[in-house]
């Protein structure tokens, strides 16, 4: 039997990706027959339930949670901002976490946030991506700095890696930090919300944002750098007007890092008629978001998985996403690729897509196809075996 220390800095409201992906594992190893117990440690904490106090107990119920609240501004992200308070956390944290996990040499500890504290016994990592290592311009220079000082040591005492897709497992190998055999690729997945609704389903939703079901394509994600959003309004902006007026593009996600420019452009696009921005979706209208759009357009940089890319191929909704990073592999050969750094050959893209009935019709099937693929049930058991063969 398996006694697993999770570590749960994520596990707060809103769930962002890895919160999503952290909750969800929590979940399932809770109730897993071969998991005697799991604890959760996080910035040096035992939490006693971090679950309930997200306050859903399954996945059907976090899309109707009130889990979607607008994000409190901590002591902690304040913090974040400070370079040097970032590297005085970088340096005092694994002394100080260690010495609290001391007595568990019996149990495996799980980081599903790159960071893994001194710990007596066995340790795993997911690795989500490296972008501080490969584009460290697309992050705060603050967080560069962290991860650049921090991601070294705790690899060195780190038995296993899991990389989110095999894409990131070969940068992580190519770039000899860490051996291939210790580090395993295992996907992640979209939540059991995101589903293909009909009319009647996707109404309150439509009503509630001021949208038309089939009438506009969906960008989901923070507005910062990496996601590409300034090149996908240039090249949506090359669209025909009646169109665009017709089917406006809808970007949902909070304002990120380095992201003025593209908020005056989105501000001039929305006062043509042509753009919604939305800077925060209530998370019961989300499912339906995705649902109701004719295109998902998600042309991003990098990606260490891409969870849009599932969350809207579950829903029903055809994709449009990069031939970079790992985009093709978590598409799996059931969206439209594009190279995300040509406005023009994006524009083309965007027109073709959403102009043509029967790709999207095909597109649509094989993304359900896909998506179906993708389960946090297989992810959690692949997770699994990984600690059976650390214990």
């Amino acid at each position: 039997m398996l006694d697993v220390i999770l570590g749960a800095d994520a596990l707060r409201a809103p769930l962002t990706g890895i919160g999503r992906y952290a909750y969800e594992l929590a979940l399932r190893l809770e109730r897993h027959e071969d998991v005697s117990r799991v604890r959760y440690f996080s910035l040096g904490r035992w939490l006693d339930n971090p679950l309930e106090g997200l306050g859903a107990k399954s996945t059907e119920d976090v899309a109707e949670s009130g889990i979607a609240i607008a994000e409190r501004k901590t002591l902690r992200t304040r913090l974040a901002k400070s370079p040097f308070m970032v590297r005085m956390y970088g340096k005092v944290t694994p002394t100080l976490f260690g010495w609290r996990l001391r007595g568990n040499q019996n149990a495996i500890y799980h980081s599903p946030n790159y960071i893994v504290p001194p710990f007596p016994g066995r340790t795993l990592s997911t690795v989500l991506d490296l972008s501080h290592i490969l584009c460290p311009q697309f992050h705060p220079p603050a967080r560069v700095d962290y991860l650049n000082m921090t991601l070294g040591p705790s690899l060195a005492r780190t038995d296993h890696v899991i990389a989110i897709s095999e894409t990131v497992r070969q940068e992580i190998v190519e770039r000899g930090l860490m051996p291939a055999g210790r580090v395993t690729a295992i996907h992640l997945a979209a939540d059991a919300a995101f589903r293909p609704h009909d009319r009647q389903m996707l109404e309150p939703a439509m009503q509630a944002l001021g949208l038309q079901a089939g009438q506009y394509a969906l960008f989901v994600g923070t507005v910062e750098p990496r996601k590409n959003v300034e090149r996908l309004v240039q090249a949506y902006g090359l669209l025909p007007m009646d169109l665009r007026r017709e089917c406006p593009l809808v970007i949902a996600g909070g304002q990120g890092w380095n992201s003025e420019s593209v908020h005056v452009r989105m501000a001039r696009a929305q006062d043509e008629g042509w753009l919604r921005y939305m800077a925060f979706v209530d998370q019961r209208w989300l499912p339906a978001l995705y649902a109701g759009a004719r295109l998902m357009a998600y042309p991003s940089l990098y990606e260490g998985f891409g969870l849009p890319i599932i969350e809207a191929m579950a829903s029903g909704t055809p994709v449009l996403t990069s031939t970079t990073s790992c985009m093709p592999e978590v598409a799996g050969g059931a969206a439209r690729l594009v190279d995300p750094h040509d406005v023009e050959a994006i524009a083309h893209a965007l027109l073709e897509c959403l102009d043509d009935e029967a790709w999207r019709a095909g597109a649509r099937a094989q993304g359900l196809q896909r998506a179906a693929r993708l389960s946090w049930d297989r992810c959690a058991e692949e997770t699994i075996q990984v600690y059976k063969h650390l214990a």
